[in-house]
């Protein structure tokens, strides 16, 4: 598969490290684009910085020469991760001025998977009603609420629970976070 890991300048960067740590550039094609204020807060929250795997590919989020800048060359799917309310909106209206937002709209238009992962509290009738859009245009919205049920010991165990999600939506198999039992009898 062919993915695209866009990380904005949302709080939650270990969302974006964890899903990175678990998708294989030996068995997956991964590309990474940031946005302009993803290494401020990238900077803050992950001390020794954004790890990327041998095989991994980054991008300038100002250069349009990426080959999933276009839709002749669509990848599989793309996930936004953390996902800024105003990076959402910008694809939710069709704005693509960089390369992060110009993907994401590749994605839509070519009816490829798209997966957001909104880090924001509270929520705007404004951002609702973006939720709304994306929906309607095809993209998944899986906002950063991790599961309590797992028994997570550690912040990256707690963030993983999120990010098994995500790995579910992509269709990558992993076993990152327990899943909910059948109820006893």
């Amino acid at each position: 598969m062919r993915i695209i890991v866009a990380i904005t300048g949302a709080s939650g960067a270990l969302y974006a490290q964890r899903l990175l740590d678990n998708l294989d550039p030996r068995q997956h094609e991964v590309h990474v684009v940031l946005s302009s204020y993803a290494p401020q807060v990238i900077a803050t929250e992950l001390p020794g910085g954004l790890r990327l795997a041998p095989g991994v590919t980054q991008h300038n989020h100002r250069s349009m020469n990426a080959p999933f800048a276009s839709g002749s060359n669509a990848f599989d799917a793309m996930v936004v991760i953390p996902c800024t309310m105003g990076t959402l909106g910008r694809i939710a209206h069709g704005i693509s001025d960089d390369l992060l937002l110009r993907a994401a709209d590749v994605m839509l238009k070519e009816r490829k998977k798209l997966i957001l992962v909104p880090r924001e509290t509270p929520l705007s009738l404004v951002h609702v009603k973006n939720f709304e859009l994306l929906l309607q245009a095809g993209a998944t919205i899986l906002p950063a609420n991790p599961s309590f049920y797992s028994g997570a010991k550690t912040i990256e165990q707690l963030a993983d629970t999120v990010v098994a999600r995500v790995l579910d939506h992509l269709g990558v198999p992993n076993q990152l976070a327990p899943r909910w039992a059948e109820e006893k009898e």
